[in-house]
C-alpha cells in the first residue's frame, strides 16, 4: 500500500496512528506530499483529484481519500471492529467522537487559513472568532467525556488525541488545558503511546 501524507497534517496522522494500532504500519509506504490550499500539487492530482492528503493506494490498486474512509478500510483490512468497534453503542460512540475531532480540526484548518493565507488587511474577525468557538465548545464537550474513556482506543479517540496534539503543534499559544483537567490527563497518557509518539507533526 502507499499512502501520500503531509507530516503537518492531521488527518494524514489519524491515518499513520491508526495503521501503527493496527499493526499495518509496515505494509505502507509513505509519500511525503507537501500541499498548499490555494496551490494545488500537479503529482497529487492523478491520486487524489481532491488535491488533498491523506489518499492511500490499497493492495488491489485503489486510491481511497479522505481519512475516515481510509481509517475503517485499514481496520476491516486487519480483520475488523479493532479500531472501529463492529456494532451497538460502542460503534456509535466512537464515530460520534470521530465527528468531534474532525469538527474541531476543520474549525482550527478554517481558522489557520484565515490567519496564513489571507492577507491580514483581509481577514474576517467574525470568521475567526466564530471558528474559534466551534473549537473551543467541542473541547469541552469532550472534556465532559473525557473521564468515562478508561483506556480503550478507538478511532474517535485516536481522532481527538491527533486534534489535540494538531492545536498544540498549530496554536501553541491556545491554551486547550485550562479548566479542562479530565482532558488533559487523559491526552497526556495517550501520546506516550508509540503511535502518537511516531507520528507527532512537523513543519
Amino acid at each position: 500500500m502507499k499512502l501520500w501524507y503531509s507530516p503537518p497534517s492531521p488527518f494524514a496522522r489519524k491515518v499513520r496512528v491508526a495503521a501503527i494500532e493496527l499493526e499495518l504500519a509496515e505494509r505502507i509506504e509513505l509519500v511525503n506530499t507537501p500541499v498548499v490550499p490555494v496551490k494545488p500539487n500537479p503529482e497529487l492530482i492523478p491520486e487524489n483529484p481532491l488535491v488533498k492528503v491523506p489518499a492511500l493506494e490499497t493492495e488491489d490498486g485503489m486510491v481511497l481519500y479522505d481519512s475516515r474512509t481510509i481509517c475503517e478500510y485499514l481496520d476491516a483490512l486487519a480483520g475488523g471492529g479493532r479500531v472501529f468497534p463492529a456494532s451497538g453503542v460502542q460503534r456509535w460512540g466512537a464515530l460520534r467522537r470521530q465527528s468531534l475531532g474532525d469538527g474541531i480540526l476543520d474549525a482550527g484548518i478554517l481558522r489557520r487559513y484565515e490567519l496564513v493565507l489571507r492577507p491580514e488587511a483581509l481577514r474576517w474577525a467574525d470568521w475567526l472568532a466564530g471558528q474559534q468557538a466551534k473549537i473551543h465548545f467541542g473541547l469541552d464537550a469532550a472534556e465532559r467525556e473525557s473521564g468515562n474513556w478508561g483506556e480503550a482506543f478507538d478511532i474517535g479517540h485516536i481522532t481527538i488525541a491527533c486534534a489535540l496534539g494538531w492545536l498544540d503543534f498549530r496554536f501553541a499559544e491556545y491554551d486547550w488545558r485550562a479548566k479542562r483537567p479530565d482532558l488533559s490527563a487523559w491526552y497526556a497518557r495517550v501520546a506516550k503511546r508509540p503511535s502518537m509518539q511516531q507520528t507527532v507533526p512537523t513543519a
